[in-house]
């Protein structure tokens, strides 16, 4: 059977030199990884950190990897691939997806609120660097554990006015609260140490560090 399906590109895994093992967040399968073919014709753009795209799942019996074909790109995020400083924040919030979620895990209304966040993120033109605290803050909720003041306090240490500035903030003036590289960066260890005690996870984020440099 063949589905048509939208997808969120979390990460790839390269499998030869023709195909790629894509971990997706799509509405119908959750989190899930399929295999498709790839040529130096693909456009990169299909498989950059939480690019959206359409494509059709081939179920095969025999196999749990099913494939993907037929990929095109579902949503251009011009403002997003043309901004490096969005680019790095993508690549941080599909690490926290792909090492979060596991793979053949569902959660309702997932899918959607990751593409409106990716959207929202698209859109804004200035006043982003916080923009990943309040998608960590988001994404517990999505996972049914919106934290209170109460639930982070053990976790923020130094942080715990900001913590607080956040949680009481709309997502409009979460953007706007006065912090630092190192502070950020600290305030989103505290959050992801918060989101892995509730999934039972140890969160290495990699591109962390990254941000940390970026948003000085």
């Amino acid at each position: 059977m063949v589905h048509a399906s939208e997808f969120i590109l979390l990460s790839t895994t390269k499998v030869g030199d023709k195909s790629l093992v894509v971990h997706t967040l799509s509405p119908e399968w959750g989190r899930r990884s399929f295999i498709t073919s790839v040529s130096r014709k693909s456009p990169m753009a299909l498989f950059m950190p939480l690019s959206i795209i359409d494509g059709e799942v081939v179920e095969n019996s025999k196999s749990d990897l099913w494939r993907l074909r037929e990929l095109s790109i579902s949503e251009p995020l011009g403002g997003i691939r043309g901004d490096i400083r969005k680019n790095t924040m993508t690549l941080f919030m599909s690490e926290v997806l792909y090492r979060t979620l596991r793979d053949g895990s569902f959660e309702e209304g997932l899918f959607e609120w990751c593409r409106r966040s990716i959207l929202t993120l698209d859109a804004l033109e200035s006043d982003f660097s916080n923009y990943h605290l309040r998608f960590l803050l988001e994404f517990a909720g999505a996972l049914g554990f919106s934290p209170t003041f109460e639930d982070l306090a053990p976790f923020a240490g130094e942080q715990l006015n900001v913590v607080k500035q956040l949680l009481t903030s709309s997502p409009a003036e979460t953007l706007l609260i006065p912090m630092n590289g190192v502070q950020r960066n600290a305030v989103a260890s505290l959050l992801l140490d918060y989101i892995g005690y509730h999934t039972d996870s140890q969160i290495n984020i990699r591109s962390l560090q990254v941000l940390r440099d970026l948003y000085r």
